[in-house]
């Protein structure tokens, strides 16, 4: 399976790099390929490390003007012309796709995933990785927006919030009929 990840570039402490590297490492280990930003930065190198050193495959898209952060041994690296084309690149390649934590970048590229979705335009399970509960104020806003009428599918139609890599991967695999 084809996995996209959106996650940070930043170099973060132990309690996001562990479980991103778990992650990482339980997506390897199950002969799955990572699609993911490209980055040879922070979490982002992290993750592509885990995946690589695990025995799985690499499929980076990168932005034309951070092309110079690139990994040079993925196993596949495409450049996009802006940030737009790569979102649209990164989802086309993926069969699932994951969201850590991250930065604006990152919260930007799931929600035009998770509008995606609400729209019919794609059927992909998406998954909220919630490390560290990063993710429990955004999950509240958007119990907040189906609560309200806000959201034509229920929550759990949208996104599943896991809590850690081995639910994340459980539920991907279950989702693609692979358990």
């Amino acid at each position: 399976m084809n996995i996209c990840v959106f996650l940070s570039a930043a170099d973060l402490d132990d309690r996001y790099t562990a479980p991103a590297r778990e992650f990482a490492e339980l997506l390897g280990r199950g002969g799955h390929t990572l699609v993911w930003g490209g980055s040879e930065s922070g979490l982002m190198k992290v993750v592509a490390d885990g995946v690589q050193e695990a025995g799985g495959r690499l499929v980076g898209v990168s932005v034309d003007f951070l092309a110079a952060k690139a990994r040079t041994n993925a196993d596949e690296m495409v450049i996009a012309g802006d940030l737009a084309e790569r979102k649209a690149l990164l989802l086309e390649k993926a069969d699932a796709v994951v969201i850590m934590v991250g930065g604006t970048g990152t919260l930007d590229e799931a929600t035009e995933i998770l509008e995606l979705k609400k729209h019919g335009k794609h059927t992909k399970p998406v998954v909220l990785l919630n490390t560290a509960g990063f993710y429990d104020g955004l999950r509240q806003q958007f119990q907040r927006m189906e609560d309200e009428g806000f959201l034509p599918l229920p929550l759990t139609g949208l996104v599943f919030f896991a809590k850690d890599a081995v639910g994340a991967l459980a539920y991907l695999e279950e989702s693609a009929g692979l358990r």
